[in-house]
């Protein structure tokens, strides 16, 4: 009987064992690659990026957009100039020189309305330089090998029981399905900030038409500052996903294989919960809301 059950067990082993070997192979490509392309996505710039969604954006933003903005500026410069006059007591104490103020005002306006793309693309090109000279600095290797962190994993698996190894499948099963889900967070943070990169410089102009006045240009120096953050948000994510690499390359493994491939995931999710902070940190730095 004995014998009979020692062929069992040892099956059993062999079929867990095979299984947490499929479940561990490859487990965080998907991760790797994700996080592999944080570096290149983040430090381009949004003509570069995608060169198809960058010329429609620019389309609409120029055709579009621009005559909203026209309107928009007419008003504001309107407003400006009925402010400036009632200023000085009611127009009681009228001085000549604040229509040449009111004109200079005006002509800044437009210039900035009429290049507004170009101020806008400034800011990122302003940005993609500082994160391109911070990536040969502060990035290393984020690659995860499970094979290569954990040795010589077969025999260390079958000289465990039946019961541990159980344990280790079920949780292996349920790491590919996280690390599925992190891979997919991570390519929602960072595709997603170039998305709202595209649609906020869309609608450019119309913050921009509103710079000359006092009231009304908190709207255009917002904006401004929500530029800044989208910006030097690649930077913040730069900085997380060099922490992280610094993280997963001190990960060693004891007795405890469990311990050392859920520290993988621990640290993995920490990255994700970093990435979505970075937004609120940049606009928070840049006082942006």
């Amino acid at each position: 009987m004995n014998f009979i059950w020692d062929k069992i067990t040892e099956w059993l082993k062999g079929l867990l064992v095979g299984g947490i070997v499929s479940n561990l192979s490859g487990l965080f490509d998907s991760i790797n690659t994700r996080v592999s392309d944080v570096a290149a996505t983040v430090g381009t710039t949004p003509q570069a990026w995608n060169g198809g969604i960058f010329n429609m954006i620019r389309s609409l933003s120029e055709n579009v957009v621009v005559p909203i903005a026209g309107i928009i500026l007419t008003f504001v410069a309107c407003l400006e100039l009925i402010q400036m006059l009632i200023d000085r007591n009611n127009m009681h104490d009228f001085d000549t020189f604040l229509f040449f103020k009111w004109i200079f005002k005006t002509f800044a306006a437009v210039t900035i309305v009429t290049n507004t793309w170009n101020i806008v693309m400034a800011v990122f090109d302003v940005a993609q330089h500082v994160v391109g000279q911070a990536a040969g600095v502060i990035v290393g290797d984020t690659a995860l090998d499970v094979t290569a962190l954990l040795g010589d994993m077969e025999a260390a698996l079958m000289a465990m029981d039946v019961g541990p190894l159980f344990g280790l499948w079920f949780q292996s099963s349920l790491m590919g399905i996280i690390a599925w889900a992190l891979s997919i967070c991570i390519f929602i943070i960072v595709y997603g900030r170039m998305i709202e990169i595209y649609m906020t410089t869309a609608l450019a102009p119309i913050p921009m038409a509103t710079m000359i006045n006092r009231e009304w240009g908190q709207m255009g120096q917002n904006y401004l500052r929500s530029l800044f953050a989208l910006g030097f948000q690649a930077f913040l994510i730069m900085v997380c996903v060099s922490i992280y690499a610094v993280l997963v390359q001190g990960i060693t493994v004891g007795s405890d294989i469990g311990a050392a491939l859920w520290t993988c995931i621990g640290y993995t999710v920490l990255l994700c919960f970093t990435l979505f902070k970075t937004s609120s940190i940049a606009k928070s730095l840049f006082n942006a809301h």
